[in-house]
């Protein structure tokens, strides 16, 4: 709750936040129901608004809970829901038509199409991915009529927020479902695939997927002309002190310019908290601007270095002052990080005398990491304190005879309350003007300050003070009460909410999948992959590639296959155009498209009469999300892979669709836009991946020894499970669960490709015995090692 007060006090116009339930940070510090009324109460008395995280993948089986929890947020007036699950936000646009919805950051937003696809929905709102640019932000506001919201201060995702399973495929903490773990923050070597043992040098054990802190704070007037309307600063999982500076200091550059931020401010700013500071790809930040890849948490400011160790000290010679509490960090030669707490003062250019610590030699740097007289400055600016006023008239009426009567107003609200006894004449002392206005002007708690004050009073009249200070309690607490109810939505009775309940949980019927109409399909990323195919076996072929696709798509069509164009997670404005072209070029020959951002998504179906097929970058999770996606044209779809089997079961019970789940293939645990190599290449703004000799051959070697390859592809980076998903024993549990498809997905593979696929054929038809399955098994297990991903353990 303190955070949420400094958020107020110090400037902010809304505040989101999540509840105990259905968070995407479910380590931090949430509210529960009762404190969600008085952050409501609190935040709308002073004019802000209150917006509560949802944004996570819902289950079946929680979706009667989350309706039961979206009423009690209706109810006591929280204004916005923040939402990832498309099944959740059908089911508010049904159920709780009123509630506005904002497009989490989860929900990858990173093109034009994407939002005019929220909007379809019944969104007001998005917030973009952070990867976008200022140029492109811009783009989007000039075409789309969404209300659009930035994050410009705070923590970063390396990945494209809703595209990570890393935490969920190494530890079974899903991000997408506020459990992540964060595995960027780890150390990694990058590494050479020829030769695991090979690291590169000065990038072993480097945090080379840790962002630094998003700063921009002297460039929001650039971010508001784009179009942006709503400037976002991340704080959930930080101090109220963290929350109440930053704040106050965008406050300040939005209200005077950030020309006016004075070196302090920005230096208070890194003080508080800061892992060094980017301007993001807003801005363009990239490589060695972006990642801060020697230390992945509080750097602090360095403050002097160490000149001279004896038996009992350390001397530290300060180029900034210090005071008693600050905390201070110096490193070992081990490159162990020892911090201290100071309990004397120094000033800069002195020297700073402190008992010895093992292992600190001459010449290493010392850091702040924690100004005690910023943090109680933080502190005094929220605490026992009311910054907050609005301005109220008063009127006040003493009348011998009559009852007292007070009344308020604040230019939308007309309060009037009597008092409970008369007005009587005065026997010694009458009451004045001046008391009546001292008394009424007790506001020092309240979020108001009287601005004009009038006093009908009548000579020799008499009150008690304490029948004043009643008017003026009940009179404020009226107030408070009209104040606090920011939108005056629908009231849902019971009746309403069950038949519309009711409408929600009712499915189409769908047909048990006949073991004869179990199919097989495969993705191929190029096409050396492609011919190594047995077309015959298949029955739908995913093309990931550029090369000779025409004829690759002939190929597949004359064999009477279904062929698919498959377009990746994460398309920019050009690469949508350049797909427009792909595809025309080749509709007579294909069946479709298969799309993984709704962005695609809503380009496919506006462009072209064509099946369009949801891959696992839409992260269905649920039969609502299904079928949303199925109403909207989806023809299949690809359930999410963080997905167990009996959660698999229960969606396939469901809707009149084909479901597909992938049986083979190196999981993508990250698409990124950043590129480990450019960490070596120190590549900016002069990028061309696709001709780059590191764009493949790669990997980050994690702390037990586990790699990651990772390829580079049209500017986006993809990040590989160290081991491929291989189920191939699993297999008829699987399609019993009710799936129409099972998917092998070749990535970067060269050989195994006829194995595979002849393997998983032979099955679905029948003719693998036990002892071959366990040969293949064998031979994937010596070859690479396998895993079953989530298929029989879920996620948390």
């Amino acid at each position: 709750m303190e955070s949420l007060y400094a958020a107020v006090q110090n400037g902010a116009q809304a505040v989101y936040l999540g509840g105990k339930l259905f968070s995407a940070r479910q380590y931090a510090s949430n509210f529960d129901l009762e404190e969600l009324k008085v952050a409501v109460r609190y935040a709308h008395l002073r004019g802000v608004k209150v917006y509560v995280t949802a944004n996570i993948l819902l289950r079946d089986d929680e979706i009667e809970e989350v309706i039961n929890y979206i009423k009690s947020l209706y109810e006591i007036d929280i204004d916005a829901l923040i939402i990832q699950d498309i099944g959740l936000a059908s089911l508010v646009k049904i159920i709780f038509p009123e509630f506005e919805i904002h497009g989490s950051t989860q929900m990858t937003i990173n093109n034009l199409q994407g939002t005019i696809f929220l909007e379809n929905m019944g969104f007001q709102r998005v917030v973009l991915a952070r990867e976008l640019s200022i140029e492109e932000i811009k783009y989007i506001n000039d075409r789309s009529n969404i209300e659009l919201e930035a994050f410009v201060h705070g923590a970063l995702c390396v990945c494209y927020s809703g595209q990570c399973l890393m935490s969920s495929i190494i530890g079974g903490r899903s991000g997408n479902r506020g459990r992540c773990a964060q595995p960027c923050r780890m150390p990694y070597s990058i590494v050479s695939l020829k030769d695991e043992n090979y690291s590169i040098k000065d990038y072993e054990r480097k945090y080379i997927l840790s962002p630094k802190d998003l700063n921009t704070i002297e460039n929001l007037g650039e971010i508001i002309e784009s179009g942006i309307m709503s400037l976002k600063i991340e704080g959930r999982m930080k101090k109220p002190e963290y929350v109440a500076t930053v704040v106050n200091k965008y406050r300040k550059a939005l209200d005077l310019g950030s020309n006016k931020i004075s070196e302090t401010d920005k230096r208070e700013i890194e003080e508080i908290f800061n892992r060094g500071f980017t301007k993001g790809y807003l801005f363009g930040d990239f490589g060695d601007r972006l990642i801060s890849l020697d230390k992945p948490n509080n750097r602090g400011i360095c403050i002097g270095k160490v000149i001279k160790i004896d038996r009992n000290k350390i001397y530290i010679r300060l180029k900034e002052d210090v005071q008693v509490k600050d905390g201070i960090q110096l490193v070992t030669n081990k490159g162990e990080e020892l911090g201290l707490v100071l309990d004397n003062s120094a000033r800069k250019g002195t020297i700073l005398k402190i008992d010895k610590i093992k292992g600190v030699d001459i010449n290493s740097l010392v850091y702040k990491t924690s100004n005690n007289l910023l943090l109680e400055k933080a502190k005094e600016s929220f605490e026992n304190i009311e910054n907050i006023k609005y301005p109220i008239d008063i009127d006040v009426f003493i009348s011998i005879g009559k009852l007292p009567v007070l009344i308020i107003r604040d230019g939308e609200h007309t309060i009037k309350v009597e008092g409970s006894g008369l007005v009587e004449k005065a026997k010694k002392v009458s009451l004045t003007e001046e008391r009546v206005k001292n008394q009424l002007n007790k506001l020092t708690d309240e979020p108001y300050y009287i601005d004009n004050i009038k006093i009908y009073l009548d000579k020799n009249s008499f009150l008690p003070l304490s029948e004043l200070n009643s008017l003026r309690r009940r009179g404020i607490e009226l107030l408070n009460e009209r104040k606090a109810v920011f939108n005056n939505r629908e009231k849902i009775s019971d009746t309403v909410l069950k038949s519309r309940v009711r409408n929600y949980f009712e499915f189409e019927k769908r047909e048990e999948v006949q073991i004869q109409n179990r199919k097989l399909s495969v993705k191929v990323s190029n096409i050396e992959q492609f011919q190594k195919l047995d077309l015959e076996k298949l029955d739908r072929i995913y093309i990931g590639f550029n090369e000779d696709l025409l004829n690759c798509a002939k190929e597949v069509s004359n064999k009477g296959k279904e062929v698919y164009i498959d377009t990746g997670k994460i398309l920019s404005e050009l690469e949508l155009k350049n797909l427009e072209k792909k595809v025309e070029t080749v509709i007579d020959y294909i069946d479709g498209v298969s799309v993984s951002n709704l962005g695609t998504f809503q380009f496919i179906k506006d462009k072209f009469n064509l099946n369009v097929h949801g891959d696992i970058g839409l992260n269905v999770f649920n039969s609502f999300t299904s079928r949303a996606l199925c109403n909207m044209g989806a023809s299949s779809i690809s359930l999410s892979p963080e997905l167990n089997l009996k959660q698999i079961e229960e969606i396939c019970k469901k809707g009149n669709i084909a479901y597909e789940t992938i049986g083979y293939g190196y999981l993508p645990t990250m698409v990124t836009k950043h590129c480990p190599m450019s960490l070596i290449k120190k590549c900016n703004n002069n990028l061309n991946c696709n001709e780059c000799s590191f764009r493949e051959g790669y990997g980050l070697k994690d702390r037990k020894n586990k790699i990651f390859a990772f390829t580079r592809k049209n500017e986006i980076t993809t990040i590989y499970n160290s081991v491929p998903l291989m189920v191939l024993e699993e297999l008829e549990d699987i399609y019993n669960s009710g799936i129409n498809m099972m998917r092998l997905d070749f990535s970067f593979e060269k050989e195994g490709i006829e194995i595979i696929q002849n393997a998983f054929y032979d099955y679905i038809n029948g003719n693998l015995r036990k002892k071959e399955i366990e040969e293949i098994i064998d031979y994937c297990k010596e070859k690479t090692g396998i895993t079953r991903g989530h298929y029989f353990r879920g996620v948390l």
